[in-house]
């Protein structure tokens, strides 16, 4: 069964109500961090362990809080991503377009601002206003988004969380915690995580205690996608994204959206492991490699190899409970079933992040109690850039018996 339909079972048996387009995944704009909570929610049922590694490196900063393109994310003309028509709304409709679209002008430095377009509290899918900004160095997009989100929900947790270098490649980011007890994240990296167009994003994203969220994103070109780099770097600066994060003018607009509700705090599927990283490390061939770089927590974890011939990611993911939303999966022609009831999926194909030449090989295995380890190898140190090598440090075999291990099931 292709992977679209396993993960559409996926879904459908954690009751999310959206599409499993992979792309669509990744559109912004969703209030109070729905975008976060269902990407994470999705790859822990059903995704490979790639979809599995993205998620826990931080895989939303690959989107931009108005990118209004569609399934397709293609922005073709060097202008503002239409805003949706006027609705429901979110909130009483109190603060209204114009005056966010003025607390927005206000807080820019001097400088020229147009093609502004901005939604108020009371139009779907919420606050936000977006414009092209040029302070005399060139144009760049500019946009700002308000939501609500529990402070201490895993929503909050997951677009603080500053991204692992080898899967989303970035310049900077650090968070700070404010005197009021709010938690702030200045975030300096790329719109494209493999880099290939050298659009810069900048942003920063405010959580405070009461649940204001507010996300400021700003790039060195005229749009976010489609439009040449205009400038070296986006216009403001660290300090200067913050301070506009921060300011008290957008409050009312935040105080008049509904108070986001309290978010579970049970894990969103049962780990199998305390570290899957350090039994990943345990079973590695014992000679003639070398860790060079390590990262994961939890159910997932990753190494990168080198045997002299350069740099391959291995990853791991390992949950129980697993059975029901895999039966499409592993009832498939190409699973191959052991003596112990183990089914194994075997798969050679090319890389999705964007690497130039990058190869995935995957083993992934379900045992008949419901535990899923899935781990996969790259001919690369990371899946955002080209390959180092013709082929992973691991072959099939290697990668077949670690997944198949005796340690993984405790």
């Amino acid at each position: 069964m292709p992977f679209e339909d396993d993960l559409s079972d996926a879904l459908r048996r954690t009751g999310e109500e959206f599409t499993p387009d992979r792309h669509a995944l990744v559109t912004a704009g969703e209030k109070r961090g729905r975008r976060l909570v269902a990407r994470r929610r999705a790859a822990v049922v059903g995704g490979s362990v790639l979809a599995l590694a993205v998620i826990g490196a931080g895989s939303a900063y690959t989107a931009g809080l108005f990118d209004a393109a569609g399934a397709s994310g293609a922005q073709t003309v060097a202008a503002p991503p239409p805003l949706p028509r006027k609705g429901k709304g979110t909130g009483t409709g109190a603060v209204p377009a114009d005056r966010l679209a003025a607390v927005f002008k206000r807080l820019l430095p001097k400088g020229q601002l147009s093609e502004v377009e901005a939604r108020g509290t009371g139009d779907e899918p919420g606050p936000g206003v977006f414009g092209v900004y040029d302070d005399g160095y060139g144009k760049a997009a500019i946009g700002v988004s308000l939501t609500r989100t529990d402070p201490a929900g895993r929503s909050a947790a997951d677009v603080l969380k500053c991204p692992d270098k080898n899967f989303i490649e970035h310049d900077a980011c650090e968070v700070d915690v404010l005197p009021d007890g709010g938690r702030i994240q200045i975030f300096k990296g790329y719109e494209y995580p493999d880099r290939r167009e050298p659009t810069k994003l900048w942003r920063a994203t405010l959580v405070t205690p009461e649940g204001y969220q507010v996300g400021v994103e700003e790039w060195n070109a005229p749009a976010e996608k489609g439009a040449k780099v205009s400038r070296v770097d986006p216009p403001l600066s660290a300090s200067q994204l913050k301070e506009f994060a921060i300011s008290t003018l957008w409050r009312p607009a935040l105080s008049d959206l509904p108070a986001a509700g309290a978010e579970p705090q049970t894990p969103l599927a049962p780990v199998t492991v305390a570290d899957a990283g350090v039994i990943l490390e345990s079973l590695l061939p014992q000679s003639g490699l070398t860790v060079t770089g390590r990262g994961g927590s939890g159910d997932y974890g990753y190494v990168v190899l080198d045997d002299g011939k350069g740099a391959s990611l291995v990853q791991v993911n390992a949950q129980q409970g697993m059975g029901p939303a895999l039966a499409g999966r592993f009832g498939a022609a190409d699973a191959t079933t052991l003596p112990d009831g183990t089914k194994v999926v075997v798969e050679q194909q090319p890389g999705e992040k964007g690497g130039a030449d990058v190869v995935m090989w995957t083993v992934d295995t379900l045992r008949p109690n419901g535990l899923r380890v899935v781990i996969s190898a790259f001919n690369s140190g990371s899946q955002n850039k080209a390959a180092t090598r013709k082929e992973p440090a691991l072959t099939m075999e290697e990668l077949r018996r670690i997944a198949l291990d005796p340690k993984w099931a405790g």
